[in-house]
């Protein structure tokens, strides 16, 4: 009888820490909700907390590659990331999730690391979309590049985050693919950024201006008329390296051929990871690359002011 109540007692803590970390999950993809943003039910049928349990439809397939082998600063903060895409994907049932940390996988028909054909497992010709959190130049042979291009040419997604800026500087084409260049982060601490588009998917669970405290990579090489931007740093033109021009795009959606691209300068630190509404962020921009949430990139001029930043910062509580 003794040996039956443990038996008891131990799937009801295994029952009860599922409980905790489904609805962490859920209130992540639904913190917007009271401000007007559309639950996971909104987006398409599948049922938060799914998993890889049947939901009537087949999910979508997310190649999460993040190859940080040359990294000048290794980012502790990238396993989280990775954890926390495969979390959200595989709790609310919207994606599988197929982590990598090499780059031979990046490829139709990829090789294993004697040259020879590789035996089952995600590639470009059966996953819908990348979330890519690589750091400089990882090696990638000339049709490998072309093959990735293609890829989201195709009208696949490619959801960067952070370090994926620095990737590939000596690849012009990964910039174009991307929308900008790395160039340096002048601002690390606290900040206001500026919500230039409250409607669009990604974004809209955000207030039109916030306080926030991260590292923020400054972009360079962009175009505003072939980004969109959703999310800019406050700042003051020419100070402490920054541009003359003061912009200072974070978050941006681009089309690169038939594909849908988005990229986010958050976040550096593992805790960032945690909070509700840049899981949300990502959990949106997601489906979005997926094709699964509407929303067509509008590339604008600057636009947006921080005069009226709202008291409530990312993480929910009131900010003095």
């Amino acid at each position: 009888m003794r040996h039956l109540r443990s038996g008891l007692f131990a799937l009801a803590v295994v029952a009860s820490g599922s409980l905790v970390l489904r609805d962490h999950v859920v209130r992540a993809e639904l913190s917007g909700e009271q401000r007007g943003t559309p639950s996971v039910g909104a987006a398409a049928p599948a049922q938060p907390g799914a998993g890889r349990r049947g939901t009537g439809q087949p999910r979508k397939r997310v190649l999460a590659w993040a190859d940080t082998r040359n990294g000048q600063a290794q980012h502790e903060s990238i396993g989280h990331a990775l954890a926390i895409i495969e979390r959200l994907g595989y709790e609310s049932g919207m994606w599988d999730t197929f982590i990598r940390t090499d780059s031979n996988i990046i490829a139709k028909a990829p090789t294993k690391t004697d040259g020879t054909p590789a035996s089952g497992g995600p590639n470009l010709g059966n996953v819908d979309a990348i979330f890519f959190a690589g750091h400089r130049d990882v090696p990638l042979t000339p049709s490998q590049k072309e093959e990735l291009l293609q890829f989201v040419r195709d009208g696949h997604g490619f959801v960067a985050a952070h370090v994926g800026l620095t990737a590939f500087e000596s690849w012009p084409e990964f910039g174009e693919l991307i929308g900008a260049r790395f160039d340096g982060h002048p601002i690390t601490g606290a900040g206001v950024v500026i919500n230039e588009n409250t409607t669009f998917p990604v974004t809209r669970h955000f207030p039109t201006a916030f306080k926030f405290d991260d590292e923020f990579y400054q972009p360079s090489q962009f175009s505003r008329e072939k980004i969109d931007v959703l999310l800019r740093l406050n700042v003051t033109p020419g100070e402490r390296g920054v541009h003359a021009d003061g912009d200072y795009p974070l978050a941006w959606t681009k089309s690169y051929g038939k594909g849908r691209v988005f990229y986010a300068s958050f976040a550096h630190s593992s805790a960032t990871w945690d909070i509700r509404d840049v899981q949300q962020m990502y959990f949106q921009a997601m489906l979005w690359a997926l094709g699964v949430v509407d929303g067509e990139p509008v590339p604008h001029p600057m636009r947006g002011s921080a005069d009226a930043v709202a008291g409530r910062g990312t993480d929910g509580r009131q900010h003095p």
